[in-house]
């Protein structure tokens, strides 16, 4: 296994869900860091779009939920990998009382089954050093009835993140779960005009219940999780491997 140094610029990072809010923030700052990044989502159009000014960009169009998209990732990907990032958003399931069951195995084979894709078509290009890290959330260790396919999916994750620390720890490849919480994107924005509607209140009175979760009354900005996840780029974040870093503004009351 050859060795690089995590405080230079060599290696890529491999970003799942890069056109989508979160990922394409990740991708922003890990460019800002000097970071080569493949971009992987399904839309070419945005993907081309996203990579057109930047030859740090390589564009990726794959489906992280279909094992085809691991052949298109490994092809993508050159020279060694020191981080991929699974930054795919579930789609939204709706509440535990109107759920659809197979609505929780369709989110579970894109978030766990597209983080073994992703890793399982790059592993052989991990180095010393190297990252696997997943997007969850605060909701897979808090969980509620209104988001049920999140809370689920997000603990399964966590369970997932602690496996692969076994497994790849000992090739010296850290692995970490980011929780934030309710995040401040046009996307929850869009649920919450739909929850307003349906119960009849402000869409402000909905975004209040989600900033409420947080002592702090906010809810977690995507420059904050792309923050965290350069951060993991420093040598000194070994000590984080298996862990996970909630980026909740205090809305976890558990010890554990």
């Amino acid at each position: 296994m050859n060795t690089i140094d995590l405080a230079s610029p060599s290696g890529q990072a491999v970003v799942v869900g890069a056109t989508g809010e979160v990922g394409a923030a990740i991708v922003a700052r890990l460019r800002k860091a000097g970071v080569p990044v493949v971009a992987v989502a399904r839309d070419r159009d945005r993907l081309e779009q996203l990579s057109a000014t930047d030859d740090g960009i390589t564009p990726c169009a794959a489906d992280i939920g279909d094992d085809s998209s691991g052949e298109a990732i490994a092809a993508a990907a050159s020279g060694p990998v020191r981080m991929v990032v699974q930054a795919a958003a579930v789609p939204p399931a709706g509440p535990l009382a109107t759920i659809e069951p197979e609505t929780l195995g369709r989110s579970v084979s894109l978030k766990l089954g597209g983080l073994l894709r992703l890793i399982r078509a790059v592993e052989d290009r991990f180095v010393q050093g190297s990252r696997i890290v997943a997007i969850g959330g605060v909701f897979g260790s808090e969980p509620t009835p209104q988001t049920c396919g999140a809370g689920v999916t997000n603990a399964a994750l966590a369970n997932l993140i602690r496996q692969l620390a076994d497994a790849y720890g000992p090739r010296g490849v850290t692995v970490h779960l980011i929780a934030p919480g309710a995040l401040d994107t046009d996307r929850l924005r869009r649920f919450a005009a739909a929850a307003a509607q349906a119960r009849g209140v402000s869409v402000e009175t909905v975004l209040d219940e989600y900033r409420s979760h947080s002592p702090l009354g906010r809810m977690t900005t995507v420059d904050q999780v792309s923050w965290a996840v350069t951060q993991l780029l420093a040598p000194e974040a070994d000590a984080l491997h298996g862990a996970t870093l909630a980026l909740d503004g205090g809305a976890r009351r558990g010890l554990f």
